[in-house]
């Protein structure tokens, strides 16, 4: 009979990390369902977590370090492949500089307590050379947004979902994505209750999960979400309801930018009826205020940071900021942001990459598009790759490989082989979630002022190493400067968690309380001090940045006078996680409405071949009669499959460098 070992831990699939429990039947990782007694999340698990066990045990992982020889990548020990990658470093920075060792930190490291803050180090170490994210895949709007209005990029507005009435989703589908970064569990119960009591409205070109919860749901054209929040505020900015918690800047100028967005124009513009909008802001008005959560449907999109701005705007005016019933500012846990006063970013933009000088950077971050310019030109010699899976997620994906294959030295933390481990010169097998001590590190994108710990759940397989020791190892190797608390040997007695411990020192609570009880909550000072006072003093909320007028005016200029054939969006899926879980069996599918699927030839699940000037996928076709006509919906993540074969590394928002996903024009045809 086999010996079981059931142990709590915590997921971190991603940024909601669910309490679950794991079986461990004579050392292999049986199952993971949700923990019942977590005082968080209470057994909810989605199907990307519970999927752990067939993570961990995947048949392509990678289990020793690999060193390419040639045209061969071959098993290596850890000190013959960090000696010859400290070797190569070592030359490109000799004859080009730091600045041609660009990192990419990735979605693998960055769950990663210890291993992400590592890397951090070591890009710091390292004179900050360039540096890449998914930030400019589908966020770089939230972040901008905030500092545009609010001066701070840390200012995240999280929904009051016990006390909130009105809710409006834009491009958001919680109910598959739990959030796009509000760490939202069993979103189901949620979104239910509050539409039981209020209102919730999906503004969507497809009637998405959660628009089957919601209580009304608007189909705009793809990338048109802002004639919707435009028209919303020229609304209520003329007739209310009117009424800002906190001091306000440039009101007038807010009308005169909303000015264009009367019902007619901005129904127009959406390609919606006119009723649709009346009965919005009739829900608006009787409620009284709005909380508007956006996601990777908004921020992918050439109108993102217009939207954003729009969606941060109805909710500052109509006094949903920092209050109750409306939106919550997350205070911290690891650092707290009530007590320092916050630092005011006047210019959050700022010259990145040489091969794009009319696209900016953010938080000194590069644009990720830019990737295969800069290493064509030849600025870029090595590129040192913390856990992301560049082929299926950086634009123009086939580009982006011809690009990476030419790099001198491109070394990947990674722990399944994939599509970019295969272009790689050194391979770096670090410790999976269940392999690690960790504590959930980004604390201000989860849903209560929290901090989990969990120890290690199963034996590293093969010669996995944590991440931090192989970043250490190698800035040692370099002649980099390593902090004298990085214990030497991550197979040590407690070195993990003097790695955790180290993170936390200004935190709500010692790390031995959090590692003891597992998981630590605080309570939640609602409306917060902190925000109304940093507000008042920037001198209230920027209602109308110069910069965003500008855009919106280029915007206006050049929109299109009706629908001109089909655009595609992407799309999350439950059974997948952007380029992970394969194996769940996520299907490769375009949705496509009837009508379009008929003046095509193609039939309900039929193949179809999906082309634009960059590249073409071949997927099957899932007839949906909700989608909006002229829409194809194509989910992200796949290999054969590969969404960004049809992006284009040119096609970027100028504020920021975020790839276009949302709204480009394509062609589909039948494939037989």
């Amino acid at each position: 009979m086999a010996t079981v070992d059931r142990q709590r831990s915590h997921c971190r699939i991603c940024t909601v990390q669910c309490g679950i429990v794991v079986d461990v039947e004579d050392g292999r990782v049986a199952r993971v369902r949700g923990d019942f007694d977590h005082p968080l999340t209470r057994g909810y698990t989605c199907p990307k977590g519970r999927a752990l066990p067939g993570l961990h045990h995947h048949p392509d992982a990678i289990l020793r370090p690999m060193l390419r020889s040639g045209d061969r990548l071959a098993d290596s020990d850890w000190d013959t492949c960090l000696d010859d990658l400290a070797t190569r470093l070592r030359r490109v920075i000799d004859e080009h500089g730091p600045q041609s060792v660009a990192m990419n930190f990735g979605s693998g490291l960055g769950m990663d307590a210890a291993g992400y803050r590592m890397a951090e180090a070591f890009h710091t170490a390292l004179g900050r050379p360039p540096k890449f994210s998914p930030l400019t895949i589908d966020g770089t709007a939230k972040t901008l947004i905030a500092m545009l209005m609010g001066g701070f990029p840390g200012l995240n507005p999280k929904t009051d979902y016990a006390r909130a009435d009105m809710l409006i989703y834009v491009g958001t589908n919680p109910m598959v994505s739990h959030g796009h970064n509000t760490g939202m569990f069993n979103p189901a119960a949620a979104i239910r209750a509050l539409a039981d009591r209020g209102a919730v409205w999906t503004v969507d070109p497809l009637f998405t999960e959660t628009a089957r919860f919601s209580t009304g749901h608007i189909a705009p054209r793809p990338g048109t979400d802002h004639a919707v929040l435009g028209f919303l505020l020229r609304e209520i900015l003329s007739d209310g309801p009117l009424n800002p918690a906190q001091p306000v800047q440039d009101l007038e100028a807010l009308k005169a930018a909303v000015a264009p967005f009367t019902r007619a124009d901005a129904a127009r513009l959406a390609g919606i009826e006119q009723t649709a909008l009346a009965d919005l802001l009739a829900a608006v008005r009787r409620h009284g205020r709005v909380v508007v959560e956006t996601g990777t449907g908004v921020t992918m999109a050439a109108s993102a940071n217009i939207t954003q701005w729009f969606a941060w705007a109805l909710m500052i005016v109509t006094g949903a900021m920092n209050r109750e019933g409306g939106a919550w500012f997350h205070p911290g846990f690891i650092n707290r942001f009530e007590t320092f006063e916050l630092p005011v970013i006047d210019q959050p933009l700022h010259p990145a990459a040489p091969s794009h000088p009319d696209v900016s950077g953010l938080l000194g971050e590069w644009p990720c598009a830019a990737l295969p310019a800069e290493i064509a030109s030849g600025r870029i010699r090595a590129l040192i790759n913390f856990g992301g899976s560049i082929v299926r997620s950086f634009p123009q994906a086939d580009l982006m490989a011809d690009a990476l294959a030419k790099l001198d030295v491109h070394a990947t933390f990674e722990i399944v082989a994939n599509e970019t481990t295969a272009l790689s010169t050194h391979v770096l097998p670090s410790r999976s979630q269940l392999e690690r001590p960790d504590i959930s590190l980004w604390d201000t994108l989860g849903f209560r002022v929290s901090l989990q710990y969990t120890p290690a759940i199963a034996p590293p397989l093969g010669e996995r190493r944590a991440a931090w020791w192989i970043i250490a190892g190698l800035m040692r190797r370099l002649g980099l400067p390593v902090p004298d608390d990085v214990p030497a040997d991550d197979r040590a007695p407690g070195a993990d968690d003097a790695m955790l411990a180290r993170l936390m020192p200004h935190a709500r609570s010692r790390f031995a309380e959090v590692a003891e009880q597992r998981y630590v909550e605080h309570p939640l000072d609602f409306p917060a001090r902190w925000v109304d006072d940093h507000v008042a003093r920037i001198g209230g909320w920027r209602l109308a940045p110069p910069v965003l007028v500008e855009q919106l005016g280029r915007l206006l200029e050049n929109a299109p006078a009706q629908d001109d054939g089909l655009r595609f969006t992407a799309r999350r899926q439950r059974r997948k996680l952007n380029a992970s879980l394969d194996f769940l069996g996520a299907p490769a599918e375009a949705l496509i409405h009837p009508e379009d699927a008929a003046a095509r030839g193609i039939g309900d699940g039929e193949g179809l071949a999906a082309r634009t000037p960059q590249g073409e996928i071949r997927l099957a076709a899932r007839l949906d009669p909700t989608i909006r006509r002229g829409v194809v919906s194509i989910p992200h993540g796949h290999a054969a499959a590969n969404v960004n074969r049809l992006t284009d590394a040119e096609a970027l928002d100028p504020l920021g460098g975020m790839a276009l996903y949302t709204g480009i024009p394509l062609e589909i045809d039948a494939t037989g």
